[in-house]
């Protein structure tokens, strides 16, 4: 996967959010390890790391590449309700029609990974995999 799909990775959604496990939170951080679009599966990002933290009732993305700064990308607020994740965007460092729009994602946490589902307002239908960090 290219530096270029990492916007449209969270624009899209994340990811990355299959029934709940009874977590109240996902408090903490998570490196994204891959993901199925619309069916196609890819693999984890090459050369740098996406990383997502979040916090009582908000997040940060940022992309991580060896030698450089931590570039954030998206940020934004959500919330838990059942097994759904709604997430708002307040900030995207690329251009992008979802600033301010809720997205719902229903979400499940198996062991060490938070595990994303949704279908993006483009249509694209996601499934992301993110590992927890800390």
């Amino acid at each position: 996967m290219n530096r270029g799909k990492y916007s449209g990775l969270f624009v899209a959604g994340i990811i990355a959010l299959s029934g709940c496990t009874g977590k109240s939170s996902l408090q903490g951080t998570w490196q994204y390890s891959g993901g199925i679009y619309n069916g196609k599966k890819e693999g984890g990002t090459e050369g740098y790391n996406l990383q997502r933290t979040y916090k009582e009732k908000s997040f940060e993305a940022f992309m991580l590449e060896e030698g450089t700064e931590a570039q954030k990308f998206q940020a934004g607020n959500y919330e838990l309700k059942g097994d759904s994740c709604f997430e708002t965007e307040t900030y995207s460092a690329q251009a992008t029609k979802l600033s301010g729009v809720t997205l719902r994602y229903a979400y499940k946490i198996k062991n060490d990974t938070l595990i994303l589902n949704g279908k993006l307002p483009t249509g694209m239908v996601v499934e992301e995999y993110w590992k927890k960090l800390k």
